[in-house]
């Protein structure tokens, strides 16, 4: 099996709706690490630079589902909508202690149609 990671950069305020929204699709389980960021507009107060809260979200998935939550979680969490959020894919070389997701992803790859 081959692996992708999926990292969110989220707003805090849409973050459940994104993993819910990514298990929904196929996505096993998650890791949210908070965080704080500023984009090209950064936000100032008395001169000062102020970084705006944001979620990391890392998800581990076979790669037959990475299409299917991505669409998801763009189309449900509106992550084209500035300030939202940005969604990247990686390539994952190796993986281990992922036992237990494989044997469940197997059987729901014998089941739904990617």
């Amino acid at each position: 099996m081959r692996f992708n990671l999926l990292v969110g950069f989220v707003d805090p305020k849409i973050t459940q709706k994104f993993v819910k929204t990514a298990k929904n699709a196929g996505a096993t389980g998650d890791v949210i690490i908070q965080g704080k960021g500023s984009g090209i507009e950064q936000a100032k107060f008395m001169g000062l630079s102020i970084q705006d809260k944001t979620d990391i979200v890392l998800i581990v998935v076979e790669e037959h589902y990475t299409n299917k939550i991505v669409e998801s979680v763009s189309e449900e969490c509106s992550i084209e909508d500035p300030g939202n959020g940005i969604l990247l894919v990686l390539n994952i070389d190796k993986a281990i202690g992922l036992t237990r997701q494989i044997k469940i992803i197997r059987e729901n790859l014998k089941t739904e149609q990617l």
